[in-house]
């Protein structure tokens, strides 16, 4: 009786170093998530991981374009709004830019964790009109290459 007693033991330590073994092997196999990006109008908030990143190393040349022309997740806002973009720590700290439809709106890096600007701004189609939606990116950025970035759709509501 002694000896089945041990056995048990001995099959149900094997058991869970199998689990702890298999678990560990899972998590390897999940990859880091990138930083977060957000951007609030009024009381609603966005919030999304990077379209491209490379844990902090420069995007290749040839991916940046198409990155930075994919949509992302949607917000409404009315041209009286003020659109607030933060982004982590991390980010800011390497520098990040604005870009309207593919353009960048700052000449330099922003270094801050947030920044609020006018939803009018991102409709304005520069002809005198305004356009219905904008794609917003984030670019972080570092010695004149993207790091990583954040695509938004800024909708306009009535």
């Amino acid at each position: 009786m002694t000896a089945a007693f041990f056995r048990g033991k001995r099959r149900r330590a094997v058991a869970a170093a199998g689990a702890v073994t298999f678990g560990l092997l899972a998590l390897s196999a999940c990859d880091k998530p990138t930083p977060l990006a957000t951007v609030t109008v009024g009381s609603t908030t966005v919030t999304s991981e990077a379209a491209c990143y490379n844990d902090g190393d420069a995007i290749a040349t040839k991916e940046a374009p198409g990155c930075l022309n994919e949509e992302g997740k949607a917000i409404k806002a009315s041209m009286e709004d003020k659109v607030r973009l933060g982004v982590e720590p991390k980010v800011a700290d390497e520098g990040w830019t604005i870009f309207i439809n593919g353009a960048p709106v700052e000449p330099e890096p922003n270094k801050k964790t947030y920044r609020s600007i006018p939803a009018s701004a991102f409709f304005s189609s520069g002809t005198g009109g305004f356009s219905e939606k904008a794609r917003v990116s984030i670019v972080e950025a570092k010695s004149g290459k993207a790091l990583g970035i954040w695509n938004f759709t800024l909708e306009r509501s009535n």
